[in-house]
């Protein structure tokens, strides 16, 4: 496990001293959070929702915060690829297994920080937390998310050379996944065809376990969203572990 955590350590090291990286990523979350919350707030109005129209998408711009900030995490594997750093750790006697639960945590945990600081701006823009033990929950359902799209991210960049394909495909894949998972509307009122997708979509889950850790309520059942997205990490995970053991250098 000394490998994992020293991964670990490395990946978060390198994103608390990056300032100009932890600033810039708060740009797109906390610009929809006060257009869109701002904006909509006082035009939209959802039943049974006592925080308004910018309560309701809080969990759904943290989730965001999470998404965008773990997939991008693959983007190290290919950077260490082009600067020999993988092939040096890739020849150490440890397993590429841990290799690649290093950096699965170490994304995770960064996308969970990202989340977390999201989280702190919404309380001064006016979110109530339900209850302490919701604040927990909000936090797992942010790991989990982080967990598994960290690993996806490893798993495309195993394949990559190129860094501005990653970015390009990365962008293709993950904004239809955040535009379906009900982040910014409710999936309730929606047609059943878009319903269905916004069932297939993971990230769902993730918003709405966030949501009902945080709001105390949700359209979704907790324990169901849970389930799922925890199939969904683990499933990530092996995917993300065998495409890496055949990465080539």
């Amino acid at each position: 496990m000394d490998i994992v955590y020293t991964i670990w350590l490395r990946n978060v090291k390198r994103y608390l001293r990056s300032k100009s990286r932890l600033v810039g990523s708060l740009g797109m979350p906390l610009f929809l959070l006060l257009v869109l919350g701002f904006g909509l707030n006082s035009v939209v109005v959802l039943p049974g929702m006592d925080q308004g129209y910018i309560g309701f998408i809080m969990p759904g711009i943290i989730s965001m915060s999470v998404l965008f900030t773990s997939v991008f995490a693959g983007i190290q594997i290919i950077w260490d690829k082009q600067f020999g750093f993988l092939k040096e750790t890739l020849v150490a006697p440890v397993s590429r297994l841990e290799i690649m639960l290093g950096q699965t945590v170490g994304g995770a945990t960064t996308a969970v920080i990202q989340g977390l600081i999201i989280l702190v701006l919404s309380l001064f823009l006016g979110l109530e937390l339900s209850n302490a033990s919701g604040f927990i929950i909000a936090v797992l359902f942010m790991l989990l998310i982080g967990l598994s799209f960290t690993a996806f991210g490893i798993a495309i960049a195993s394949r990559m050379e190129d860094m501005h394909g990653f970015q390009l495909i990365m962008n293709f894949v993950i904004f239809p996944i955040f535009g379906l998972s009900g982040a910014l509307f409710p999936i309730d009122g929606l047609p059943e065809w878009i319903r269905s997708l916004t069932l297939l979509d993971p990230l769902t889950y993730g918003v709405e376990g966030i949501r009902y850790g945080l709001l105390g309520s949700s359209q979704i059942d907790p324990s169901i969203s849970f389930m799922i997205l925890s199939g969904f990490t683990m499933i990530m995970v092996v995917v993300g572990s065998y495409l890496f053991r055949n990465i080539s250098i």
